[in-house]
């Protein structure tokens, strides 16, 4: 009877083990089966949903560190908001301004699919940004393995799953009349109860179901402990609220991603939010006309920023994702589509320098014997 026992447990790991993201999807539009049972989200942007290993993890929260000199976060918020309001999904909204509506105006429209945006993507996460760069790069041999072996990634359900959104376009009035859109302000709130109260609220009706017939919900939390808010300086409340949230959303059908600026809170608190993240990501601007950088990384022109991830959320699984690249750049293909790519070093100018210095000084000893 034992060995019985054995034997059936054993099989049952083994099915869930063999189960692949690329090709196992839920009933939900948004949320993909992965390995080992686990649902992934979709954080709408392509490239990021295939650097995390298939999304983000269904029940989990998502925190972004800002960048004081730029606000490139809002680029990722405002596409994961997106994508909840094309697909219908519950979405709560909260950020410190009076009016949150005027924010769910800024929320790009989804780019129609063709045959173009196809070729692009099919090239993977380190296509050129323009076709000035692709017609350049395919005469560069160094540049050669940007565009091969990563055309497996992209699979025939991606647009279920996943949209691309033109930045330049906003979402169609209609689409932000649903009750299905909630907004919280947090400028006026002293106490960050009422808005724990909100969330558990919202996220009550999202109970953990199975995967094939869920409604999945999004909670998007912006700027959480910005000077603007009324709680601002209240750093256990803050953490007490993270850790309330964070196991609400650990039951349910949903996915927070929470965004606030690391440099108005101490070392202490910054270090204890990092920790409470599932996944932990940062934005850094790129500094204007920085001639170093200019000539270390190759489409230094089209970067508007750099996204650092520092952690990666792991469940059911006792082996860590180890990345290709913890860091990269965050370009705008043709100034409306998010696309991010690993880094890659410009090639060295061997037309000056130190061995052509020493060239020059052989050539010029004239009958001089060489000293070996």
């Amino acid at each position: 009877m034992a060995a019985a026992g054995v034997q059936t447990l054993g099989r049952s790991s083994f099915t869930h083990a063999t189960s692949n993201p690329a090709t196992s999807s839920s009933g939900a539009t948004g949320v993909k089966l992965g390995p080992n049972g686990v649902a992934f989200f979709s954080s709408s942007i392509p490239d990021l949903d295939r650097i995390l290993g298939g999304g983000f993890l269904l029940g989990s929260v998502v925190m972004i560190m800002e960048d004081a000199d730029a606000p490139h976060h809002h680029l990722l918020l405002r596409c994961f908001m997106a994508q909840g309001v094309v697909y219908k999904q519950p979405l709560l909204f909260a950020g410190p301004m009076k009016e949150q509506r005027l924010f769910l105006g800024t929320l790009p429209a989804p780019i129609s699919s063709s045959k173009e945006d196809g070729r692009h993507r099919a090239m993977g996460v380190g296509s050129s940004s323009d076709e000035r760069a692709n017609d350049e790069g395919l005469r560069i041999a160094w540049q050669y393995k940007k565009y091969f072996g990563d055309e497996k990634s992209s699979g025939d359900n991606k647009q279920e799953f996943s949209n691309d959104f033109d930045l330049r376009k906003p979402l169609e009035r209609h689409l932000l009349s649903g009750q299905n859109i909630e907004c919280v302000s947090t400028q006026d709130a002293d106490t960050l109860s009422d808005h724990q109260d909100r969330c558990s609220a919202f996220l009550s009706k999202l109970p953990r179901k199975d995967v094939g017939s869920l409604t999945a919900g999004r909670i998007a939390i912006q700027s959480l402990c910005a000077p603007k808010c009324g709680y601002f300086e209240k750093d256990w409340d803050m953490v007490s609220f993270i850790r309330s949230v964070k196991a609400m959303v650990r039951s349910s059908n949903s996915v927070a991603v929470i965004t606030f600026p690391s440099t108005v809170l101490s070392s202490s608190f910054c270090k204890r939010w990092q920790h409470l993240a599932d996944t932990l990501l940062s934005i850094k601007a790129i500094p204007d006309e920085d001639k170093d950088l200019a000539k270390l990384l190759t489409g230094y022109q089209d970067m508007v920023g750099f996204l650092h991830v520092h952690k990666m959320a792991q469940t059911n699984s006792q082996v860590p994702a180890i990345l290709e690249a913890s860091t990269l750049s965050l370009k705008l293909r043709k100034w409306r589509s998010l696309v991010l790519e690993r880094l890659n070093q410009a090639p060295v100018d061997g037309s000056s320098g130190p061995s052509s210095a020493a060239t020059g000084s052989c050539s010029s000893s004239q009958g001089s014997q060489p000293d070996f």
